[in-house]
């Protein structure tokens, strides 16, 4: 008997998940359920994660965890559950299929048969921010080499496993060329290795509208947390419905599984939810365990369902649905079919070949000659009329035998030397200052942290307030940092 991690979360979560259970044991899935309390409730007892400390244990232990839509309460600080949980067990791979079920379900894509694979922990969804100034907010966005190894890897394993033909990179590295380009580069060093499988790489935007317009061309698509998570709501909602659609959060020794959708909370307890999304995250959990043959009973069970024209509200049509039904019937109508095929959807069959994705432990590179050759320091600085060219000659002041100011810019716009008075300037300014090369060849020009330091206390001595430094190096002999626009 598999022991495995409930939540009922919050909002259309309890009857979903009583929905999805009921279905669970009636086709004799063997499990055992520890129930934790998530979500709203939770947060609203003080605990800013969402998720108690005794929880965890149950996580820990389990290591499968079937989790409901839970409610994040809006402002005072309250961190996403959700991202809370994927970083703490290492959940690096969000798998999201996208199935058109036309005709019974309306999209106007009926051969839409693809799989989102989203990496799950980095990007901007670190949620490292800061208020610099009155007027300028940042977020930090991290990319990091073993981290796209690992997603890029499962993606093309993934295609592998399933007998997929294409895995399709989206990046946005014509503007983001150090994070994006490297998680393209790794794309294709990778691809290198699975010579069967056909890969080519898109510009997000253009990608997404390409989702949205021919997703038949796609297989499977791998990218950037952000963008995974936007082009995967996309993909759901043209394949049909979003309330349809299920997903795993795959790590290397644990797995969540879930709804793409939220807690709908407008609807909640009133028998009007459509539980799909969680039976299609339960069936993925399922595949995961081994239980191949539960999985393939209950998802035929429900395109049976589907195909009988028996309807929640949110895809109910007067063309193909024969019934209008709410959450507790709709549950009925799958359990009754359970042991049936659908007869023009495509049946599933999960064979004892699916079985979980492991993947090549990551071996660090040998280390890249980094070399310390400037530093970029942003500034505060709203005086005489945000001149840029009267804090240039400041600044200029301040540089010696180590440094000199290359360029000042202004929301990534040079402003100084030779800006354009049209540029709109807010009061946050990035100087950036580079090595001066010696004429000395005893002396590399190598700048030392203790120059960094010195220059600071100048510009301190200056009476220009500094909010953040960036180091720039070198990294075997190419630049480990981005120009600045007009550079």
């Amino acid at each position: 008997m598999q022991r495995i991690t409930v939540a009922y979360g919050d909002g259309i979560g309890p009857e979903i998940m009583e929905s999805t259970i009921k279905i669970l044991n009636a086709a004799n899935a063997n499990l055992e359920y520890d129930v934790i309390e998530t979500g709203e409730k939770v947060y609203l007892q003080g605990n800013t994660a969402g998720i108690s400390s005794d929880s965890w244990s149950y996580l820990k232990n389990n290591k499968i965890f079937l989790k409901a839509p839970i409610t994040t309460p809006q402002g005072g600080g309250y961190k996403s559950l959700n991202v809370t949980i994927r970083k703490t067990l290492g959940l690096f791979a969000n798998v999201r299929p996208c199935v058109a079920y036309t005709p019974y379900v309306k999209s106007y894509f009926p051969t839409m048969d693809l799989v989102i694979i989203r990496e799950n922990e980095e990007d901007l969804y670190a949620g490292i921010e800061h208020r610099q100034t009155d007027e300028v907010f940042q977020a930090l966005k991290l990319i990091s080499i073993p981290g796209t190894e690992k997603i890029v890897r499962y993606a093309f394993e993934y295609a592998k496993a399933n007998n997929r033909k294409k895995v399709t990179c989206m990046t946005k590295d014509n503007i983001m060329k150090q994070c994006d380009g490297a998680f393209h580069s790794i794309f294709n060093e990778i691809g290198e290795e699975y010579p069967d499988i056909e890969k080519d790489h898109m510009i997000i935007d253009i990608g997404a509208a390409m989702i949205a317009d021919k997703p038949e061309r796609f297989d499977v698509i791998v990218t950037l947390n952000l963008y995974g998570d936007i082009v995967s709501d996309i993909a759901a909602q043209i394949a049909g419905s979003v309330g349809l659609g299920g997903s795993s959060n795959v790590g290397e020794g644990f797995a969540m599984f879930e709804a793409i959708h939220g807690s709908a909370p407008d609807i909640a307890g009133q028998d009007k939810a459509n539980p799909s999304g969680l039976i299609n995250g339960a069936v993925m959990m399922l595949v995961h365990l081994g239980k191949n043959e539960i999985a393939s009973k209950i998802q035929n069970a429900l395109l049976k369902t589907l195909e009988d024209g028996i309807h929640t509200g949110d895809i109910y049509n007067s063309q193909n649905s024969t019934k209008l039904v709410g959450t507790k019937e709709f549950t009925d109508a799958v359990i009754a079919r359970l042991g049936q095929k659908p007869s023009i959807l495509k049946p599933i069959e999960y064979s004892n070949e699916n079985k979980p994705i492991l993947l090549k432990k990551y071996v660090p590179k040998p280390k890249s000659k980094k070399e310390l050759v400037g530093v970029d320091v942003f500034l505060c600085w709203d005086e005489q009329n945000r001149d840029a060219n009267i804090l240039g000659q400041r600044l200029e002041k301040l540089t010696g035998i180590r440094f000199k100011l290359k360029m000042i810019t202004n929301r990534g716009v040079k402003v100084y030397p030779d800006g354009m008075d049209e540029t709109f300037c807010t009061d946050h300014w990035r100087c950036r200052f580079v090595s001066i090369k010696s004429s000395n060849e005893e002396d590399n020009s190598t700048i030392k942290h203790a120059d960094i330091v010195y220059l600071l206390d100048k510009i301190e001595r200056e009476n220009l307030e500094f909010i953040k430094t960036e180091n720039l190096y070198y990294f075997d002999d190419k630049p480990g940092y981005s120009l600045g626009q007009g550079e």
